[in-house]
């Protein structure tokens, strides 16, 4: 029986993809061999080339030892990482968004200083950006609502807690240690070390933020008010802050960052790169995917201290009639367990009404409905400027409110 040649077997079964490279060198080293007598003894078949014995073979993608005295990955290497191109097809990006740059989103200054390779430049775009919409969509939704209701909102949809549950849900997974090896999938940053003692035992109060507030007494002697935080400070209502407090943050970065720092700055990167790359409309969709479409109860972000007394004022501010309250209802006045149910009326309209074990609870719980009321007034269709941007829609103009009552 005729032994089977194998390597021309190999050549009809095979397809060109599924071929390895060593069969057509072999194919090569085959044809290219001079011609035998039929005395002359078969020669001994050469074994397959192998990424050791042969040079033509280029070095395994996944060596990442190469890269070892680098801060972050280089741009190179995020074509090659699994966990970056699942969380580009996870978030529906375009295909204008590199993958180069959602790497860099995830490398935090504190991990590479080069503003060329770390996320400083985008984060510092991407704040912007969603403070703006945030704002826009909070101001034109509520435009009677109280300037400390406006921050909480702010923090509410934009602010660090959000934030850092949103980089949970998209899955995101921490590098334990950042370094040119490590997976550009993986975000990365510099950990503050843990540890902090109290400052006097048994006061609860930590060494960390004992020193933090007498540098803040020290440069801010005085009380703002609640206006001025609308003009010269963050979009959360934080005093802006000065050269000084700027050099001591620089300072700090070497010490390392929290996580909840670290998840705040890659999601205001993202959305800084989706602007750059992909431009406005596919920023503002991002923005509505992603945080305008969280359910978010304004109602409970209110505390009033005198309700009776601020409903009082805003009466007379508006031209209505003074509020008075009015028992409608009561049940069990003498039992143990009483409820009264009293409305707030000024002339003949009802503005609120609440139910309490009390007359003064339920009087004080009517105030505080009828003060909503007034507040979380929302026109029927919501219209915000960046809407009308590049003419698109015509734009409506929205209420101006006259402002929070001030006691």
């Amino acid at each position: 029986m005729k032994r089977s040649q194998l390597l021309k077997w190999s050549g009809t079964v095979l397809s060109p993809r599924t071929r390895p490279s060593w069969c057509f060198l072999a194919q090569q080293k085959l044809y290219r061999s001079p011609r035998r007598n039929a005395a002359t003894a078969v020669a001994v078949a050469e074994p397959p080339p192998t990424a050791a014995n042969d040079s033509s073979f280029p070095p395994p993608l996944n060596d990442r030892s190469l890269y070892q005295h680098l801060p972050s990955p280089p741009p190179s290497t995020t074509h090659h990482s699994a966990r970056l191109a699942a969380l580009h097809a996870r978030l529906h990006l375009s295909s204008r968004f590199p993958l180069e740059t959602l790497g860099r989103c995830l490398i935090d200054p504190t991990a590479d200083n080069h503003p060329s390779y770390n996320s400083s430049s985008l984060s510092l775009l991407g704040d912007d950006i969603l403070g703006y919409y945030a704002s826009e969509l909070i101001l034109c939704s509520y435009p009677r609502l109280p300037t400390a209701v406006i921050f909480a909102a702010m923090r509410a949809y934009v602010g660090k807690a959000p934030l850092t549950a949103l980089t949970k849900e998209w899955g995101i997974e921490i590098a334990a240690t950042p370094g040119g090896e490590v997976d550009p999938g993986l975000l990365q940053y510099k950990r503050r070390k843990p540890g902090n003692a109290e400052a006097e035992e048994g006061t609860g109060i930590l060494a960390k933020d004992a020193e933090q507030e007498k540098k803040e007494k020290l440069r801010k002697p005085w009380r703002k008010g609640i206006t001025s935080f609308t003009i010269s400070d963050s979009y959360f209502g934080e005093p802006a802050a000065s050269a000084t407090q700027e050099r001591e943050a620089l300072e700090s970065l070497e010490e390392g960052i929290r996580h909840e720092t670290a998840c705040y700055n890659f999601i205001r990167a993202v959305f800084g790169a989706v602007y750059i790359h992909c431009g406005r409309l596919a920023a503002k969709n991002f923005f509505n995917a992603h945080i305008a479409s969280r359910k978010l109860d304004v109602s409970k972000l209110f505390e009033f201290k005198s309700p009776t007394r601020d409903l009082s004022r805003l009466c007379a501010r508006e031209g209505f009639e003074g509020p008075v309250a009015r028992i409608l209802s009561e049940t069990g006045r003498h039992s143990r367990t009483p409820v009264f149910v009293v409305g707030v009326f000024s002339g003949t309209e009802k503005l609120g009404e609440g139910t309490g074990a009390s007359l003064a609870e339920a009087r004080t719980r009517g105030a505080i409905n009828a003060l909503k009321g007034w507040y979380l007034y929302s026109p029927l269709e919501v219209r915000v400027p960046s809407d009308v941007e590049g003419g698109g829609k015509e734009w409506k103009p929205v209420l101006i409110d006259g402002g929070e009552v001030i006691v």
